[in-house]
């Protein structure tokens, strides 16, 4: 606590690495329920690079500069399970909103790319951005501007 209130940072924090929390979403996506979270947050499945099977992760969408293309952030930087999976198979789907179970393809973007996006972000968000830039900052000690993105070109309808 800071001067008698929650520090937001640190709540923030804990819950990123709060597993069965940040995994709760999955089941209402994979219900078919992902509308609900509107098109800020995601289901991403991918497929792990040990085992091969589908795997997935709720993110939250930091771009989407239009219906076939969305960027994430590995707040976790590139010790990401997800991050490392799709370094290794880019193949994956894409739920968010109304859209199911979307196939696309990924890719890093370069530090450049990376930061330009994210600087789109603070002019766009910055109160969300200063928000996020301090948890992931704190749960994980690295810079906003320093973890990798990844971009997700989605196939054509």
């Amino acid at each position: 606590m800071i001067g008698g209130t929650v520090d937001v940072m640190s709540v923030g924090a804990r819950l990123l690495r709060t597993r069965w929390l940040v995994r709760s979403p999955i089941p209402l996506f994979r219900a078919g329920l992902g509308f609900l979270f509107g098109t800020r947050v995601l289901l991403l499945e991918h497929i792990g690079r040990v085992s091969g099977e589908s795997r997935f992760v709720v993110l939250e969408c930091v771009e989407r500069p239009d219906d076939d293309h969305v960027i994430l952030a590995s707040g976790f930087g590139e010790k990401s399970q997800w991050y490392r999976n799709l370094v290794a198979e880019p193949r994956c789907a894409i739920s968010i909103g109304f859209a199911r179970r979307r196939p696309g393809t990924a890719s890093v973007l370069s530090a450049d790319e990376g930061r330009a996006v994210i600087e789109r972000y603070r002019q766009r968000s910055p109160k969300a951005y200063d928000e996020l830039s301090g948890v992931i900052e704190e749960a994980t000690g690295l810079a906003i501007d320093a973890i990798p993105y990844v971009e997700v070109a989605l196939d054509a309808r």
